[in-house]
């Protein structure tokens, strides 16, 4: 009787095993990062939620164009991007395509469903539930690069365990800030992305060698960086459509809201001309630059779909209302110059030097004339019109080249 459930026995452990390798895998371990793969729909679904939060930001700002908006903003963007970034590396470096990988980034996605509902008064009266629920997205985060890194061959432990602290003490301390006055609790979050951001840079850049190595910018997160890009430039028509929505309509207001989607055009026209879709070069350096560089890139596109919304109700006063103008200026101004410092980790920013190198002159002084525009303050349809023709300036010089040398073209 025994003997015969003997193979049994065995047969049901070999189909636990089968499901659990199918179902339920171990994180993948450090320095086995797949080199070629696809984006999934379960990462675009877990950017979508992303966005949201970001959408609920940049209408905040929207509505508090003032120096005290902006602190609000940046610091929960920063925060936003930071775990988009934590999440999407990690699933990068060690996730699989089974129910593992949905279970953690549905948990993921279960508590950026409130945070991004506490984003609207984050600077006020729901500042701590925003603090709690961004220090719990922290430890989380936390937990999944520990088990992650459960096993470690020796020139990844360090590395590993470092970030792990990082991330642990990211979470305590948004925890901790939900005890601190409004205005404290603002900055200390500010503070955070900073020294996270620091931390950041400084276990890439201060991991061995054989570890450095062992992390390629694949195409799936090329892919990744750039869409996320490319739906927060949605962000820009909302708030054009918001703009326009809110006052009857007239043609001024209509020529201004279209004026404006040109200009966000321009944003996505500069970025994927020069930046967006390439590769970095493989080292620590260009790696971090050009993945750094994303943060206020991809925050100056969301603030300028902010902005757009007060230009567009303004679009029959004779001057731009000034925070409207700084906003969307300077928030062009930081595109130009982003987009050149992700660009300048590329391998193309070496191989196409004769390029990207008067490129870069170019675009800053145009980043320079859209804050002088900014100070102006010309009338709505005319500040729009002028950012259109600063945004086509770099374009412009960059078919010249292209004209003049048709063999350099880009591959």
């Amino acid at each position: 009787m025994t003997d015969e459930g003997a193979p049994a026995a065995a047969g049901e452990v070999t189909l636990r095993q089968r499901l659990r390798r199918q179902l339920w895998q171990p994180p993948r371990a450090h320095g086995e990062q797949p080199r070629e793969r696809v984006v999934g729909p379960l990462e675009l679904f877990y950017d979508l939620v992303v966005v949201v939060l970001v959408a609920q930001a940049a209408h905040h700002l929207a509505g508090k164009l003032t120096w005290r908006g902006l602190g609000e903003y940046a610091s929960v963007f920063g925060l936003v991007w930071i775990a988009w970034v934590n999440g999407s590396l990690h699933h990068e470096l060690h996730g699989h395509d089974d129910a593992r990988a949905r279970s953690t980034f549905l948990l993921q996605i279960l508590i950026l469903v409130p945070l991004g509902a506490f984003i609207p008064e984050a600077g006020g009266e729901r500042g701590a539930a925003f603090a709690v629920s961004a220090g719990s997205l922290f430890a989380v985060l936390a937990l999944l690069w520990l088990l992650a890194s459960r096993g470690d061959r020796p020139e990844y432990r360090r590395s590993s365990r470092l970030f792990v602290a990082g991330t642990v003490f990211c979470a305590v301390v948004l925890g901790a800030s939900a005890l601190l006055p409004a205005v404290s609790r603002v900055w200390t979050w500010g503070l955070l992305d900073v020294a996270y951001l620091v931390g950041f840079g400084t276990v890439v850049l201060g991991a061995t060698s054989g570890a450095a190595a062992t992390f390629t910018v694949t195409d799936a997160l090329i892919e990744r960086f750039g869409l996320l890009i490319i739906i927060v430039l949605g962000e820009t028509v909302t708030g054009v459509v918001s703009g326009l929505a809110a006052e009857p309509v007239s043609v001024l207001e209509v020529a201004v809201a279209l004026v404006s989607v040109v200009v966000g055009f321009g944003a996505w026209w500069t970025y994927f001309d020069f930046a967006g879709h390439r590769e970095p070069r493989q080292t620590p350096t260009a790696t971090l630059r050009w993945m750094l560089a994303h943060l206020p890139l991809t925050a100056a596109v969301a603030a300028m779909g902010a902005a757009m919304v007060s230009l567009v109700e303004h679009a029959h006063a004779a001057r731009t209302p000034a925070a409207t103008a700084w906003v969307l200026c300077a928030a062009a101004a930081v595109v130009l110059l982003s987009t050149m410092l992700v660009a300048s980790g590329l391998e193309a920013w070496r191989s196409r030097s004769g390029l990207y190198r008067p490129l870069s002159r170019t675009s800053g002084a145009a980043a320079v004339a859209c804050l002088g525009l900014g100070a102006a303050r010309p009338a709505p349809i005319v500040l729009g019109l002028v950012l259109v023709v600063l945004f086509s300036i770099p374009w412009g010089l960059a078919v010249g080249y292209r004209l003049r040398r048709p063999d350099d073209a880009e591959e």
